[in-house]
């Protein structure tokens, strides 16, 4: 059996499952979901029809459809064989927009067949992509169901390959310093995608007299009496013999149609830097290698992932549907499509984060020849394309529900494809509005994921970031990296002139913990000591170290300065795990081994407090294995229920409860059916654990094995705002940790 067969038959067949979004679980739910509480549901609908969107999945509910008579390079294979390919297409939309799909395949091959059965079951969904139907009765479904229907319809095959190709080709223009209005394109191909393209580049400033088509028969001209609608359109006074005398002098080419029908002698003759687009799959028009070898001066692009450059359709249905989705869109127009297109082109002139590099393993990705197109698992294409198409919508008088705030809108969509942001937008949002902005010093300035984020955190005002390293090595690793950082503040620690009195001060502060002057100045070169100085001696609002360095070496050193704040005493780590539905803070996952009853009291609070600066209400589960007085007798119980009591009387606002197991802390109903004496209200969203074993293995255990993100490690109760980054943290974990970090500077500076 074959990867591909393995893949799709392991486990339960198939690649989708229907999954419940509300609980299941008493009499009561049953009651609710089915008779007779859904009777309410359903005369609510009644009552007003729009209320179909508040109360049912129809608003991100998509169908995609087909009768697999063109399934991708395969041809006529029918519905039941297509079936794999719309599995896919709704993984796809899942994955990248978190929309649900219902896949349907037709039985049905007339256009009237498939627009009566598509209209039948319209009152079902939110919109309708239509796949792998073959032309030209594509056209004329589209256009029926166009309409007959007020949600959006949206042929992929078509519009999908016209926005992405329509995207890389005005950068290809760009780079190679057209005028779109005067370029030549010759196309290989006639079909709905190849027609979709013309169409879309002609709305984007190409003239349709710079256009030719070549089908099965030869160039698409006037002359011919067996054109379709769509191939008419596009009909040509020219009439060259074959592909190849077309491209003579041709500005671009592009393929929609077989492999393998041009050689490198026939792009010699293009226009000078050509844009040649060899879309066919999986095998090019022209083979990568050939044409690079022929024309070491075109841009190049296709439609298969181990090339530069590659078309690929993910990049547009699922946030073309997001956006339609989101502002109730009755269809999708033009200049909708248009906008995804200009979304798309503009973001790929941006810096690519490094979670991108990362998934694609290269160092380096900008806009250029080998980067017209962004790639499809890059998450800031949501957050570009979806509110680009709202816009049009509203703009073109589709948007049923306008988005009234965009800021917001994108925050949100930014938390569909990074958890994390839902969280730290608040802390986002402080510290961009805040009257100062902080400096946060940066021990491993000449990290290239450093690097990366401090751009971001400069270009955002969120903080000030000041690197710590050689002026060479920073500039050097700047340019590595691509990142500017002439208008970031350096300081090459052993040139720095105040490096002699900070060891004096460092000295002074050590000396009678072993510390003699020569130690102190040797201690300062390793820049973790000397970012904890600067914040000591109130040069710096805070410090983010250790991405080059295990936890305990970046840590150790920062305490040693620091010192534990007044408040608490004790310095604690702690985890936001933040879920689909919930977020829950862990501590003690990071510091303290066997803490005893004071100092996990001040675990408690430390996390408590965590959770506020996050904007979450505590409530506090003090974790164990015994549920309330179970195993009263033991030792490490007693401990725990010691610490309760210290924090209630430190802290007697707080909810917080235990000891209790974990299973019984997250279950409100278990709470309150069995210990109905419990002070907590709801599931407890602070867990603390009796030991840092507990707690480092429950927190790494749910990262792996559940969809639950680990946002941390927060450290608490320093005395100065000091935040420890993971050896292999990701840019966005950076600048998250480093956001966190600014807070508490400002925190600190408020009291």
């Amino acid at each position: 059996m074959s990867d591909a067969l393995e893949y799709h038959s392991q486990g339960r067949p198939g690649k989708i499952e229907v999954a419940a979004t509300k609980p299941l679980t008493t009499q009561r739910h049953l009651s609710l979901a089915y008779t007779p509480g859904v009777a309410e549901a359903c005369m609510a609908i009644v009552d007003d029809p729009a209320n179909v969107y508040k109360y049912t999945a129809k608003g991100n509910l998509v169908a995609v459809i087909t009768n697999g008579t063109a399934v991708l390079g395969l041809g006529n294979i029918g519905p039941m064989a297509g079936k794999p390919v719309m599995e896919g297409k709704a993984n796809l939309f899942k994955k990248f927009a978190d929309i649900d799909v219902f896949d349907i395949e037709l039985n049905a091959t007339t256009v009237d067949e498939i627009v009566s059965a598509c209209v039948a079951m319209a009152p079902t969904f939110g919109g309708i992509n239509l796949e792998d139907i073959k032309a030209p009765e594509c056209f004329e479904v589209e256009r029926l169901l166009q309409e007959k229907l007020d949600i959006p319809v949206f042929h992929d095959d078509q519009h999908g390959t016209a926005i992405i190709s329509a995207a890389a080709f005005l950068n290809a223009v760009e780079i190679t310093g057209r005028d779109i209005a005067k370029t030549t394109v010759v196309f290989s191909g006639a079909g709905a995608a190849a027609i979709a393209c013309g169409k879309l580049y002609e709305a984007l400033g190409a003239k349709r007299e710079n256009i030719i088509l070549f089908d099965s028969k030869g160039a698409v001209t006037k002359s011919r009496t067996d054109l379709n609608e769509g191939k008419q359109y596009f009909a040509s006074d020219r009439n060259p013999k074959d592909l190849a005398e077309a491209l003579v002098g041709a500005d671009a080419f592009v393929g929609l149609s077989v492999g393998n029908i041009l050689t490198g002698e026939q792009i010699k003759p293009m226009a000078d830097r050509p844009i040649i687009f060899a879309m066919a799959n999986p095998d090019p028009e022209v083979p990568y290698e050939e044409a690079k070898a022929a024309r070491p001066d075109a841009i190049l692009a296709t439609g298969r992932s181990d090339y530069p450059n590659q078309v690929n359709n993910v990049l547009g249905f699922p946030f073309v549907f997001r956006g339609a989705l989101d502002c109730g869109a009755s269809k999708i127009t033009e200049p909708m499509k248009a906008a995804a297109t200009r979304a798309l082109a503009a973001l790929t002139r941006e810096d690519v984060p490094d979670d991108v590099l990362s998934a694609y393993g290269v160092e380096h990705m900008v806009f250029g020849p080998d980067y017209i197109i962004p790639k499809p698992f890059d998450p800031r294409v949501l957050t570009w394309v979806a509110p680009a198409i709202a816009k049009a919508a509203e703009e073109s008088g589709v948007a049923r529900h306008p988005i009234k705030d965009y800021d917001a809108y994108r925050n949100k969509l930014q938390a569909l494809v990074e958890r994390a942001r839902g969280i730290m937008q608040p802390l986002i949002t402080r510290a961009k509005t805040a009257k100062t902005r902080p400096k946060i010093v940066f021990p491993d300035g000449s990290s290239k994921q450093i690097l990366r984020a401090a751009r971001i955190l400069l270009d955002e005002g969120i903080c000030t970031p000041v690197l710590l390293g050689r002026a060479d090595r920073l500039e050097a690793r700047g340019k590595e990296a691509n990142v500017n950082i002439e208008d970031m503040e350096t300081i090459d620690v052993e040139a720095a002139d105040n490096f002699e009195d900070l060891a004096k001060a460092l000295w002074k502060q050590r000396a009678r913990r072993g510390m003699t002057f020569q130690s102190a100045r040797t201690a300062l070169k390793t820049h973790t000591y000397y970012g904890a100085m600067m914040v000591k001696q109130g040069l710096a609002a805070g410090m983010v170290g250790g991405i080059s360095r295990p936890y305990k070496q970046t840590l150790s050193p920062a305490l040693r300065v620091l010192g534990r704040d007044d408040k608490s005493g004790v310095v604690s780590g702690a985890y936001a795990m933040l879920f689909k539905d919930r977020k829950i803070f862990f501590g003690d996952c990071t510091v303290n081994i066997e803490p005893d009853a004071e100092t996990l009291a001040e675990i408690a609070l430390n996390t408590a407090r965590a959770a506020e600066t996050f904007g979450v209400v505590p409530r506090v589960a003090m974790l164990s294995y015994s549920d309330f007085g179970e195993h009263y007798g033991d030792p490490k119980v007693k401990i725990v229920q010691q610490a309760i009591e210290i924090v209630r009387k430190k802290r007697p606002d707080l909810e917080i409860d235990g000891e209790m197991q974990a299973d019984t802390a997250v279950d409100p109903k278990k709470v309150s059916e069995d210990f109905p004496h419990s002070v907590l209200n709801g599931a407890a969203n602070v867990l603390v654990f009796p030991d840092l074993t507990s707690g480092n293995i429950a927190y790494k255990l749910l990262e792996k094995l559940t969809d639950a993100e680990a946002l941390g490690p927060l450290v608490i109760g320093m005395g100065g705002p000091v935040s420890v980054v993971p050896v292999a943290a990701t840019v966005a974990e950076i600048v998250n940790i480093t956001t966190y970090t600014v807070v508490q500077a400002l925190d600190s500076q408020r009291k």
